[in-house]
């Protein structure tokens, strides 16, 4: 498909096409990035022949500028990429698996650029960033906003709260930009109980207590934070 285009440098995949292949199940997509030369970008992202040489394609879309998401006729869901050189070297993203590439392709593309540690990636930050969430979102739920509380506790808090098992476990998620990927198989219901976390749309204060009682259990909470989370899932609140 892309070796016999002359402007096609590489193809890499990602996910469960990428180096977690061990993950590759009938329920996977297929996450890639292709790498053209500067000036064959847009006829890429323009044109779809490329991919409908290897399957008809029933149906894409341009979800972002420098790609699509499509669905092959046989089923097989796909979402893509595509860069030049210059913009794969200033990105950030995922490693991946070489698939293909060009005889005169530099190595390591599939390698993201080093980028320094972001200082809010310890288990203080996350745990007190987790903290705040509670407390916004209980706010928002006494406020009567309750989808955008919801989002708050039992979205970004629990969020936070798998970040802290990574770094406290030194585990490398399954998707650095998603961190829920994959956590049912890693962490069991005594490490991260998702069913009290997630109690659903009309338990956001069961859920905020759920949330911070393990979070006390791993780490310093600030006891003033934790009284006024306590008080605004309260009841009477």
């Amino acid at each position: 498909m892309l070796a016999a285009r002359a402007d096609a440098i590489a193809l890499i995949g990602h996910g469960s096409v990428g180096v977690d292949l061990y993950r590759l199940d009938d329920h996977s997509d297929l996450d890639f990035f292709v790498i053209v030369d500067d000036g064959a970008k847009q006829r890429y992202l323009d044109s779809i022949d490329w991919l409908e040489a290897l399957h008809p394609v029933a149906y894409s879309f341009a979800n972002t500028l420098d790609g699509r998401k499509v669905l092959f006729a046989d089923g097989l869901f796909a979402e893509y990429a595509v860069f030049t050189l210059d913009e794969l070297a200033r990105g950030s993203f995922s490693p991946g698996r070489i698939v293909w590439q060009r005889a005169d392709a530099p190595s390591g593309l599939e390698n993201p650029p080093p980028r320094d540690s972001p200082a809010h990636q310890t288990p203080e930050h996350q745990l007190n960033e987790a903290l705040t969430n509670l407390y916004v979102g209980l706010q928002r739920e006494a406020r009567g906003e309750r989808l955008s509380a919801t989002r708050f506790i039992q979205g970004h808090a629990v969020q936070r709260v798998i970040t802290v098992l990574n770094l406290l476990d030194g585990s490398r998620p399954q998707d650095a930009f998603d961190v829920d990927r994959g956590v049912e198989r890693r962490y069991g219901p005594e490490e991260l109980p998702l069913a009290d976390f997630v109690p659903g749309y009309e338990r956001n204060r069961e859920a905020a207590l759920a949330i911070l009682a393990w979070l006390e259990a791993h780490g310093e909470v600030d006891a003033v934070m934790a009284d006024a989370v306590r008080a605004l899932a309260s009841p009477s609140s």
